[in-house]
């Protein structure tokens, strides 16, 4: 065990954000997410929400450049109460977070180099986080 480390980053996961260089992105998916299809690194963290594993996740790894966060576009562009929850616990807004497209985001995802599958239900419950520079705030 280690004190001051958020309960939810598992060995595992501490291990592979430290992998991470910078710019390198982390997926936090929702449990519909085709994760196992696309990641070359996928950690189940099953009984999780995307926002409560994003703000582990964002404890010990720092937002690269803005945009830093993308998240998955509605199918009616409307922004979700999941994808609110979730700006925040990265601690962006809507004016420093990019909204892809569907087939696009799985094409980001497929180059990540972690996907973390949650056990998140609501749909478009997916936020890609990109590594800055640890030690470094963005600017």
């Amino acid at each position: 065990m280690l004190e001051g480390i958020h309960p939810l980053l598992t060995g595992e996961l501490l291990l592979r954000l430290d992998e991470m260089g910078h710019s390198d992105a982390v997926v936090v998916a929702d449990a519909h997410f085709p994760a196992a299809a696309l990641g070359r690194h996928v950690i189940d963290l099953p009984g999780t929400s995307t926002p409560d594993v994003l703000a582990a996740i964002r404890s010990v790894v720092p937002l690269d450049d803005a945009p830093g966060l993308d998240l998955m576009e509605s199918a009616d562009g409307q922004v979700l109460d999941v994808q609110r929850e979730l700006m925040s616990a990265a601690g962006t807004t809507p004016d420093a977070t990019r909204f892809v497209e569907r087939f696009a985001y799985y094409e980001a995802a497929r180059a990540a180099y972690l996907i973390v599958r949650t056990g998140e239900t609501r749909k478009y419950g997916n936020a890609l986080l990109r590594k800055g520079v640890v030690g470094h705030p963005a600017a």
